[in-house]
């Protein structure tokens, strides 16, 4: 498994997709530059894709910055230290505080090596992502693609490269998870490559910011 890491990775998946599915040529020239975005794994990493999770980058932003500011540092001690009403004047929901606080138990118990997880598998790691729950298969496959650099994870979940495929593509209707699922097969073992383009097509062409990672 040849994890991306550079932006080298990068470049040599998209000359591959464009020799995978002819349809892409077209979607590489209009997207432009296709980031990297990684991110080093860990429980920051995990937590900033836990607050993207369902809201806009702008507010996902907004309220990374006031946990961060609350926190003093994103770290399973510092978040597990958080109070309800601390959790709520940032603006987290009940949902995602759970979910921060589950995730950070199952880290400092030693029972989550989020590390070594990026190591696994793409199916064995999903599993062990998802046990937590709050986590379901968008937020692992985020993780995986950005944190873990994994290859071939395309997350199909996400209403942005649901979009951007349909428009890319001229599809009559926008793709269910699932139908997403099968068109992206095409692109495999680059799954994750074909994921940061459809992500920077959207951007450029819908002229939105919409890739799910908190950067900085």
């Amino acid at each position: 498994m040849h994890m991306i890491r550079t932006d080298a990775d990068v470049a040599a998946g998209l000359v591959d997709l464009a020799l995978l599915d002819v349809r892409l040529f077209t979607v590489i020239d209009k997207a432009g530059p296709v980031p990297l975005r990684r991110l080093p794994p860990g429980y920051r990493g995990l937590a900033g894709i836990i607050v993207a999770q369902m809201v806009s980058r702008a507010s996902a932003n907004a309220i990374w910055q006031r946990l961060e500011e609350t926190a003093g540092d994103i770290t399973p001690h510092h978040i597990l230290a958080l109070s309800d009403e601390a959790c709520r004047t940032i603006g987290l929901s009940r949902a995602k505080a759970d979910t921060l606080r589950r995730a950070a138990e199952s880290v400092d118990r030693g029972e989550l090596d989020l590390d070594a997880i990026c190591r696994l598998d793409a199916s064995a790691a999903t599993r062990n992502l998802t046990a937590i729950k709050g986590i379901g298969r968008w937020t692992a496959d985020v993780y995986l693609l950005f944190c873990g650099g994994h290859p071939d994870i395309f997350p199909s979940g996400d209403i942005a490269l649901q979009n951007a495929v349909a428009h890319a593509l001229s599809l009559a209707v926008r793709p269910s998870p699932r139908e997403l699922d099968t068109i992206a097969e095409r692109w495999s073992p680059w799954r994750g490559v074909s994921a940061r383009l459809f992500w920077a097509y959207y951007a450029r062409e819908m002229r939105r910011e919409v890739a799910p990672v908190l950067e900085g």
